[in-house]
């Protein structure tokens, strides 16, 4: 059954490596940043950086997490990430499937339970 949803969010990065994005992803999943860290590799990007077109082959990392997480998965993002400044991108969730939605909050935060 689909559910609406305000608080589920996608954040898009990309990262030098598979073995960066494994990485990158583990922590945030273990720190309860994000429920679920997808690499998509290989990504292909073009890009205008610091005056001139580059190209290279990164690999794409997409985050599932909620709305009341994004301040904290931006700033470890940013201390953890190898780029300068490491694409952050959030794609609101429109709607999706109840139980993973169910599953996604309880996922990120505080361990139910747990005094914060």
């Amino acid at each position: 059954m689909l559910e609406s949803t305000s608080t589920a969010r996608i954040v898009m990065t990309t990262v030098v490596s598979p073995e960066e994005g494994s990485r990158l992803g583990r922590t945030l999943v273990e720190e309860r940043l994000a429920a679920c860290a997808t690499l998509l590799p290989p990504v292909h990007s073009v890009y205008r950086w610091q005056g001139r077109i580059e190209s290279s082959a990164e690999t794409m990392l997409l985050l599932k997490t909620a709305l009341d997480q994004l301040p904290a998965l931006e700033a470890r993002l940013e201390e953890l990430h190898s780029y300068q400044t490491p694409e952050f991108l959030v794609l609101e969730i429109e709607a999706g499937n109840c139980s993973y939605l169910k599953w996604l909050r309880a996922s990120v935060g505080p361990q139910q339970g747990t005094k914060v």
